[in-house]
Protein backbone atom coordinates (compact mmCIF):
# COMPACT_ATOMS: atom_id res chain seq x y z
CA UNK A 1 0.00 0.00 0.00
CA UNK A 2 1.33 3.55 -0.85
CA UNK A 3 2.70 5.05 2.34
CA UNK A 4 0.43 8.03 1.52
CA UNK A 5 -2.81 6.69 2.21
CA UNK A 6 -2.85 6.52 5.65
CA UNK A 7 -2.18 10.57 5.95
CA UNK A 8 -4.85 10.88 3.36
CA UNK A 9 -7.47 8.92 5.59
CA UNK A 10 -6.50 11.43 8.40
CA UNK A 11 -6.82 14.44 6.51
CA UNK A 12 -10.21 13.82 4.78
CA UNK A 13 -11.53 12.58 8.72
CA UNK A 14 -10.69 15.86 9.43
CA UNK A 15 -11.57 18.27 7.04
CA UNK A 16 -15.54 18.71 8.62
CA UNK A 17 -14.61 19.99 11.62
CA UNK A 18 -12.50 22.66 10.95
CA UNK A 19 -14.02 25.40 11.21
CA UNK A 20 -11.47 27.94 9.32
CA UNK A 21 -11.23 25.58 6.17
CA UNK A 22 -12.09 26.80 2.67
CA UNK A 23 -15.66 25.83 1.16
CA UNK A 24 -15.28 23.07 -1.67
CA UNK A 25 -17.59 23.56 -4.61
CA UNK A 26 -20.29 20.59 -4.64
CA UNK A 27 -18.97 19.42 -1.13
CA UNK A 28 -22.74 20.01 0.08
CA UNK A 29 -22.90 16.42 -2.54
CA UNK A 30 -20.49 14.18 -1.53
CA UNK A 31 -20.64 15.60 2.06
CA UNK A 32 -16.44 14.56 2.84
CA UNK A 33 -17.86 10.64 2.68
CA UNK A 34 -16.58 8.13 0.37
CA UNK A 35 -18.26 5.27 -1.40
CA UNK A 36 -16.92 1.71 -0.55
CA UNK A 37 -13.41 0.32 -1.30
CA UNK A 38 -13.32 -1.46 -4.29
CA UNK A 39 -11.64 -5.31 -4.83
CA UNK A 40 -8.96 -5.54 -6.58
CA UNK A 41 -10.74 -8.33 -8.95
CA UNK A 42 -13.67 -5.41 -9.46
CA UNK A 43 -10.56 -2.96 -10.83
CA UNK A 44 -9.18 -5.74 -12.72
CA UNK A 45 -12.75 -6.72 -14.04
CA UNK A 46 -12.97 -2.79 -15.31
CA UNK A 47 -9.44 -2.54 -17.02
CA UNK A 48 -9.51 -6.15 -19.02
CA UNK A 49 -13.16 -4.79 -20.25
CA UNK A 50 -11.65 -1.19 -21.14
CA UNK A 51 -8.16 -3.30 -22.43
CA UNK A 52 -6.44 -0.46 -20.50
CA UNK A 53 -4.76 -0.31 -17.21
CA UNK A 54 -5.67 2.63 -14.41
CA UNK A 55 -2.89 4.53 -13.22
CA UNK A 56 -1.51 3.49 -9.95
CA UNK A 57 -2.03 6.44 -8.01
CA UNK A 58 -5.75 5.96 -8.92
CA UNK A 59 -5.95 2.87 -8.20
CA UNK A 60 -4.79 3.11 -5.02
CA UNK A 61 -6.99 5.44 -4.08
CA UNK A 62 -10.04 3.34 -5.52
CA UNK A 63 -8.49 0.15 -3.36
CA UNK A 64 -7.51 1.09 -0.24
CA UNK A 65 -9.61 4.58 -0.22
CA UNK A 66 -12.72 4.95 -1.32
CA UNK A 67 -14.58 4.20 -4.29
CA UNK A 68 -17.02 6.87 -5.04
CA UNK A 69 -17.85 9.87 -3.28
CA UNK A 70 -15.38 13.08 -1.39
CA UNK A 71 -13.13 14.19 -4.07
CA UNK A 72 -13.20 18.13 -5.73
CA UNK A 73 -15.96 19.97 -7.31
CA UNK A 74 -18.93 16.81 -7.21
CA UNK A 75 -17.00 14.33 -6.18
CA UNK A 76 -15.52 10.92 -7.44
CA UNK A 77 -18.31 9.02 -10.03
CA UNK A 78 -18.02 5.45 -9.10
CA UNK A 79 -16.02 3.36 -11.54
CA UNK A 80 -18.95 2.01 -13.48
CA UNK A 81 -20.20 5.14 -13.97
CA UNK A 82 -16.62 6.13 -15.52
CA UNK A 83 -16.34 6.76 -19.22
CA UNK A 84 -12.79 6.83 -21.91
CA UNK A 85 -12.53 10.01 -23.51
CA UNK A 86 -10.22 11.33 -26.18
CA UNK A 87 -8.97 14.76 -26.60
CA UNK A 88 -10.74 16.85 -29.26
CA UNK A 89 -7.95 18.02 -32.04
CA UNK A 90 -7.73 21.69 -32.38
CA UNK A 91 -8.96 23.85 -35.72
CA UNK A 92 -6.75 26.54 -34.55
CA UNK A 93 -3.75 26.71 -32.72
CA UNK A 94 -3.98 27.87 -29.61
CA UNK A 95 -7.39 27.26 -29.28
CA UNK A 96 -8.96 25.28 -26.47
CA UNK A 97 -9.74 21.29 -26.74
CA UNK A 98 -12.42 19.25 -26.11
CA UNK A 99 -12.87 16.09 -25.09
CA UNK A 100 -15.22 13.42 -26.96
CA UNK A 101 -16.49 9.60 -26.05
CA UNK A 102 -13.70 7.22 -27.44
CA UNK A 103 -14.71 4.52 -29.73
CA UNK A 104 -14.61 0.79 -28.38
CA UNK A 105 -11.53 -0.51 -29.71
CA UNK A 106 -10.59 2.63 -30.94
CA UNK A 107 -7.00 2.91 -29.13
CA UNK A 108 -5.36 4.69 -31.74
CA UNK A 109 -5.32 7.82 -29.80
CA UNK A 110 -4.64 8.91 -26.24
CA UNK A 111 -7.28 8.24 -23.59
CA UNK A 112 -8.15 9.90 -20.97
CA UNK A 113 -10.65 8.29 -17.85
CA UNK A 114 -13.79 10.95 -16.69
CA UNK A 115 -13.52 10.14 -13.19
CA UNK A 116 -14.90 13.42 -11.64
CA UNK A 117 -18.47 15.10 -11.51
CA UNK A 118 -17.89 18.84 -12.36
CA UNK A 119 -21.22 19.76 -13.88
CA UNK A 120 -22.63 20.85 -17.21
CA UNK A 121 -20.11 19.60 -19.75
CA UNK A 122 -17.09 20.60 -17.52
CA UNK A 123 -14.84 17.20 -17.05
CA UNK A 124 -11.80 16.14 -14.76
CA UNK A 125 -10.04 13.29 -16.13
CA UNK A 126 -6.93 11.58 -15.57
CA UNK A 127 -4.78 10.55 -18.77
CA UNK A 128 -4.54 6.26 -19.02
CA UNK A 129 -2.46 6.52 -22.33
CA UNK A 130 -0.09 8.65 -23.59
CA UNK A 131 2.82 10.67 -22.65
CA UNK A 132 0.93 12.32 -19.53
CA UNK A 133 -0.36 9.04 -18.24
CA UNK A 134 -0.98 8.92 -14.88
CA UNK A 135 -1.82 13.13 -14.92
CA UNK A 136 -5.06 14.69 -13.88
CA UNK A 137 -6.58 17.37 -16.14
CA UNK A 138 -9.90 19.38 -16.24
CA UNK A 139 -11.75 21.02 -19.36
CA UNK A 140 -14.80 21.19 -21.06
CA UNK A 141 -15.83 18.49 -23.04
CA UNK A 142 -17.44 21.48 -26.05
CA UNK A 143 -13.62 22.97 -25.86
CA UNK A 144 -15.02 26.10 -23.93
CA UNK A 145 -12.10 26.24 -22.08
CA UNK A 146 -8.93 24.15 -21.25
CA UNK A 147 -7.59 21.95 -21.27
CA UNK A 148 -5.41 22.42 -17.88
CA UNK A 149 -3.24 19.98 -16.72
CA UNK A 150 -1.88 19.23 -12.98
CA UNK A 151 1.75 18.02 -12.57
CA UNK A 152 0.34 15.39 -10.07
CA UNK A 153 -0.62 11.82 -9.87
CA UNK A 154 -3.99 11.74 -9.01
CA UNK A 155 -2.73 11.45 -4.57
CA UNK A 156 -1.16 14.14 -4.77
CA UNK A 157 -3.56 16.01 -6.28
CA UNK A 158 -6.25 15.04 -4.01
CA UNK A 159 -3.93 15.85 -1.19
CA UNK A 160 -3.17 18.95 -2.54
CA UNK A 161 -6.79 19.75 -2.63
CA UNK A 162 -7.11 19.04 1.21
CA UNK A 163 -3.74 20.72 2.29
CA UNK A 164 -5.62 24.16 0.45
CA UNK A 165 -8.86 23.68 1.83
CA UNK A 166 -7.49 22.95 5.50
CA UNK A 167 -5.22 26.07 5.04
CA UNK A 168 -7.99 28.49 3.88
CA UNK A 169 -7.20 28.87 0.95
CA UNK A 170 -8.40 30.56 -2.22
CA UNK A 171 -7.81 28.45 -5.67
CA UNK A 172 -9.81 29.10 -8.12
CA UNK A 173 -8.93 25.94 -10.40
CA UNK A 174 -10.20 23.79 -7.28
CA UNK A 175 -12.91 25.80 -6.83
CA UNK A 176 -11.98 26.64 -3.35
CA UNK A 177 -13.22 29.71 -1.57
CA UNK A 178 -11.23 31.02 1.68
CA UNK A 179 -13.93 31.72 4.40
CA UNK A 180 -12.43 35.58 4.07
CA UNK A 181 -13.74 35.53 0.36
CA UNK A 182 -17.09 33.82 1.05
CA UNK A 183 -17.69 36.28 4.14
CA UNK A 184 -17.21 39.52 1.42
CA UNK A 185 -20.36 40.82 0.09
CA UNK A 186 -18.72 41.55 -3.31
CA UNK A 187 -16.52 37.78 -3.42
CA UNK A 188 -18.15 37.07 -7.32
CA UNK A 189 -16.93 40.15 -8.03
CA UNK A 190 -13.49 39.75 -6.60
CA UNK A 191 -12.65 35.97 -7.16
CA UNK A 192 -14.04 35.10 -11.06
CA UNK A 193 -13.13 31.66 -11.95
CA UNK A 194 -10.05 31.77 -13.97
CA UNK A 195 -10.36 29.39 -17.06
CA UNK A 196 -6.43 29.28 -18.56
CA UNK A 197 -5.83 27.71 -21.48
CA UNK A 198 -2.83 25.80 -22.93
CA UNK A 199 -1.24 26.28 -25.97
CA UNK A 200 -0.83 22.57 -26.90
CA UNK A 201 -2.49 19.35 -24.82
CA UNK A 202 1.05 18.66 -23.63
CA UNK A 203 1.80 21.56 -22.33
CA UNK A 204 1.93 21.95 -18.37
CA UNK A 205 -0.09 24.72 -17.67
CA UNK A 206 1.78 27.29 -15.22
CA UNK A 207 -1.84 28.00 -12.40
CA UNK A 208 -2.59 27.07 -9.33
CA UNK A 209 -4.24 23.93 -10.37
CA UNK A 210 -0.36 22.70 -10.96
Amino acid sequence: MDPRIPRLRRKLDAIPFQPLRSHSFGEEQHKFCLGPKLAEARVAAFEAEHDIALPDAYRQFLTHIGGSGAAPFYGLMPLERCSLLVMNPREEPGTPCGFDEAEPGGHGRDLFLHVIEMGCTDVCVIEVTGPLTGRVLIGNSDGLWGPKVSSANFLDWYERWLNHMSAGRDNPALELTSPQLRAHPDRHRMAPKIRLSVTTPRKVSQNPFS
